[in-house]
């Protein structure tokens, strides 16, 4: 897969070099590229305990992002995926450590302990004052002699960075650590591995499966699982977690692995709190991209039982940016819409033959979403058809609340359904024409001088015109010919529809801004869609 890097063998050197320049001159780098990558507090003074931390690269913006007051003095960045060399994490507790000593914090990974622990000898035996702590926060191997050091390890930076910001001395600091990594317990999940810089890809999780407890270098986990939802892959892992919950309030730290989108982690949040765990999390730190696995698809969610004096270190103030802060969990409050907004429902009637046809036009937008959603996708999102059956769906749902025997204020009813429930601008526009066809019919004109009075305010609102590439261009000559009969009306709509092929030149909608060669020879989807209703109605 293509990546936005250069040479493989710079990209550590040219990603912390991007980092310390952006920093407004807060950080700096040690010299020794490319053997020695550490990067350093520019403002420090070696009058407190400095912590130092660090690993393979590739899980930014750890560790380098967390840099900075309140939280670590150092980092020492190795490879991807791969343990800095014992001179590297040297140069990084010679470069911070004054009188008051130097914290260092590792994951638990052989060559991580190896290094560091053989670094700190050797600062030693410089006469430093250098303790360091492992961190074993993952649960999803437990028969593991030794857990594997992952997201959990940021509420020690955290917990200890403040502590050490507020003058504690490297006692403290230490025992405060490993009493949080006595109790932090983590686990992940992802729905595909990360794409290593370099090396082929590995496609260890086939579509529809996701797996549960796998590392941060791409480990695999315990287990692959079906997946159908966020709310059933969430479930399998608070199942994990609430199997080693202690007792009490937690802190929930929720970290996207990279490659999941803001929306999803935003769902992710919602079905933590949700979750069998929910009632014991009272607070939260992200979601965010905190200690990531490259572009991996997943999450990973850490729990911290933090007491009153812990949870107030983790809200202590930093200025760094990859920390996201601390929430608290609260209920979700609902206001009402004001009175301009509430809807005014309709009284609803029933007309079994009006239901059979609303329903029966609706299913037809249902089962074209999968050919309307490809043909949107060459020259827009690929939502049309998501978005014309999802409204579909919601108008069925509210079949028993529609004044079904009388059109002129069933027209209008439709129009407020599809304003509250088909999104973008199609859900605006069709919302504007049904409710001007009910004024159209209130004053007294025909079914079909009535929708074309629709036709009339959509095209004034909306701007959009006869050979602008959309569904105007099978709407305008299906009216115009419904007066001959709807076979008639159907053969314009289809005429109309196909000839969107051939323009090349989108004036409205959002392919306005594709260019000629990804339109030529694909309908549009608007068109298309009303096209096939009236081919229905002619059926």
């Amino acid at each position: 897969m293509t990546q936005f890097i250069n040479k493989k063998e710079d990209i550590v050197t040219d990603a912390i070099d991007g980092i310390v320049a952006a920093s407004g001159g807060k950080l700096a780098r040690l010299d020794g590229y490319p053997h020695i990558r550490v990067v350093v507090r520019n403002d420090w003074d070696k009058s407190k305990v400095a912590l130092v931390s660090g690993g393979g690269s590739g899980h930014e913006p750890a560790h380098a992002g967390f840099v900075g007051e309140g939280m670590l003095t150092a980092a020492v960045c190795g490879d991807v995926f791969a343990s800095p060399s014992v001179d590297a994490v040297l140069a990084g507790i010679l470069a911070v450590t004054g009188p008051a000593g130097c914290l260092l914090i590792v994951k638990n990974y052989t060559g991580d302990r190896l290094n560091f622990g053989l670094a700190a000898e050797r600062a030693r035996a410089f006469g430093l004052n250098v303790r360091m702590v492992v961190v074993d926060d993952d649960i999803a191997l437990p028969e593991l002699p030794q857990a594997r050091g992952v997201a959990g390890t940021l509420f020690v930076h955290k917990v200890a960075g403040a502590l050490a910001q507020n003058g504690a001395d490297l006692d403290t600091v230490a025992a405060a650590a490993k009493k949080v990594i006595g109790s932090v317990q983590s686990i992940g999940m992802s729905l595909d591995t990360c794409t290593v810089p370099g090396s082929p890809k590995e496609d260890r999780i086939p579509d529809g499966m996701a797996e549960l407890g796998l590392g941060i270098h791409g480990e695999a986990g315990f287990e692959q699982i079906a997946f159908s939802s966020a709310k059933d892959g969430f479930a399998a892992m608070s199942a994990k977690l609430e199997a080693a919950m202690k007792d009490g309030p937690h802190v929930a730290l929720l970290n996207n692995l990279g490659g999941a989108s803001v929306l999803e982690m935003s769902i992710v949040l919602k079905e933590l709190v949700n979750s069998s765990l929910g009632k014991n999390i009272t607070h939260v730190v992200g979601p965010a991209s905190m200690m990531t696995s490259l572009d991996m698809r997943g999450f990973s969610v850490s729990i911290f039982p933090a007491s009153s004096e812990e949870l107030e270190l983790l809200k202590v103030a930093t200025p760094l940016a990859a920390w996201p802060g601390v929430s608290k969990i609260d209920p979700i409050e609902i206001k009402p819409l004001n009175d301009g907004l509430t809807a005014i429902k309709p009284i609803p009637s029933a007309h079994k033959q009006t239901e059979e046809f609303l329903r029966n036009c609706c299913e037809v937008l249902i089962a074209a979403e999968d050919d309307l959603n490809a043909l949107d996708a060459k020259s827009g999102d690929g939502d049309t058809g998501s978005t014309l059956a999802g409204a579909s769906r919601a108008l069925i749902d509210a079949m028993d609340r529609l004044p079904l025997a009388d059109h002129t204020q069933l027209y209008r009813a439709i129009g407020l359904e599809l304003s509250q429930t088909m999104g973008g601008s199609s859900g605006v526009l069709l919302a504007i024409f049904f409710a001007a066809t009910g004024d159209g019919a209130s004053s007294g004109l025909p079914m079909r001088d009535a929708f074309k009075a629709g036709l009339a305010r959509m095209q004034e609102i909306g701007g959009a015109q006869i050979g602008d590439r959309t569904m105007v261009d099978a709407l305008a000559p299906a009216l115009d010919a419904l007066e001959q009969g709807i076979a008639q009306a159907a053969d314009a709509a289809r005429a109309g529809a196909d000839h969107t092929a051939s323009i090349l030149q989108a004036k409205a909608g959002r392919a306005a801004y594709i260019n000629a060669q990804q339109l030529e020879g694909h309908v549009d989807p608007g068109a298309e869609a009303v096209a096939r209703l009236f081919e229905h109605l002619n059926s």
